[in-house]
């Protein structure tokens, strides 16, 4: 299978991350997650390193994400019944926001408010934990030329510089040469550099046995598909003071939007309710596959607005009782099962 350029690689590096992170050998517990960051930078990939006491008890506050407003209210909740403005820091902007945001927490079972008269009392229902333990970055550029290394090589600076991540790495296909194209480019000497070799490990095998073939096209990914040609350097701020409120909370954000949003939610973006679209097995992962294009489609050209596109007839999505849907529905609930399983693992292993 073809996969695009961009698209399709970054799915394989949030797979190969989700396999096998950290890539010094020692496995970390972690989650993935894809395009996430801030208003002035957006990432690739982005891995959430977690502690899996802290995410255990995250887990208690249901699946998804805790948005800014409500975490402001989540955090500092008190243990006792108080008024929302005196136990609360002063958010910087209108406190009728804080209200509405207390309202909601409360529907979603975060927190517990009350009226006494004519306020609005909260009280927390478990205090929310400190489950995040690092954060990381990685820029994907599979083909590195000279012109992608000089545009990369900015901002991966601008990520070094703002260190709002403890590590940046840059990913991209290995060449195969002595050398990596990667360790020649002027990039900053902080930012990993991480090769990779989807598809490699069938070669090798057809290589070694005369009846096997492989197409000169297939993916594949493991947990043995990438190698450190450059370690990182680790941006945690040294000495007591550590990272500013403002910073923490900035980190705080990303990783709620990584822990409710994971990396296979292209499924909302894309269009898994068409007749063409599929998932293909690329070794230890899935990645979605266009039957009229025949290849991974990107993630803008896979809308309703693709000349290929053609709902899925009705009787695809009348099969089964009651009314259990079509392909496109199976294919959203595969890929949640897959991340739920990943959010259980953690869970699992510190009980």
């Amino acid at each position: 299978m073809i996969l695009d350029a961009e698209f399709g690689y970054e799915l394989l590096v949030c797979r190969y991350a989700e396999l096998a992170w950290h890539p010094d050998g020692e496995p970390r517990p972690a989650i993935v997650s894809r395009q996430l960051g801030t208003r002035d930078r957006r990432w690739d990939t982005v891995v959430i390193e977690v502690d899996p006491g802290g995410f255990a008890a995250r887990r208690r506050f249901g699946d998804r994400t805790i948005d800014s407003d409500l975490l402001h209210v989540v955090r500092h909740a008190p243990a006792d019944w108080a008024w929302y403005r005196d136990a609360l820091p002063d958010p910087g902007y209108p406190w009728r926001y804080v209200r509405q945001a207390a309202h909601r927490a409360a529907g979603r079972d975060l927190i517990e408010t009350r009226r006494r008269g004519n306020r609005i009392e909260i009280r927390r229902i478990r205090p929310y934990p400190d489950w995040v333990r690092r954060i990381v970055a990685i820029e994907n550029k599979p083909d590195l030329d000279r012109s992608a290394a000089d545009a990369l090589a900015d901002q991966l600076a601008h990520d070094v510089d703002i260190a709002l991540a403890d590590e940046v790495w840059l990913a991209t296909e290995s060449t195969g040469g002595r050398v990596e194209p990667a360790l020649l480019r002027s990039l900053p000497v902080e930012a990993g550099i991480l090769t990779t070799r989807f598809g490699e490990t069938e070669r090798e095998f057809a290589a070694c046995n005369e009846r096997a073939t492989v197409d000169g096209d297939t993916t594949t990914v493991d947990a043995d598909a990438a190698t450190v040609d450059w370690f990182p350097s680790d941006l945690a701020p040294n000495g007591p003071s550590g990272r500013d409120p403002e910073t923490v909370t900035r980190r705080l954000e990303i990783a709620e939007r990584a822990y409710g949003k994971g990396w296979r939610s292209y499924h909302d973006t894309m269009r898994p309710d068409c007749r063409y679209f599929e998932l293909q097995r690329a070794g230890r992962g899935l990645v979605p596959y266009c039957s009229a294009k025949d290849r991974c489609p990107t993630n803008r050209e896979c809308a309703g607005s693709c000349s290929s596109f053609a709902p899925e007839p009705p009787a695809w999505r009348t099969k089964g009782w009651p009314i259990e849907g079509g392909p496109g529905k199976g294919i959203r609930a595969l890929l949640n099962r897959r991340r739920e399983r990943v959010r259980d693992r953690f869970e699992t292993e510190n009980d």
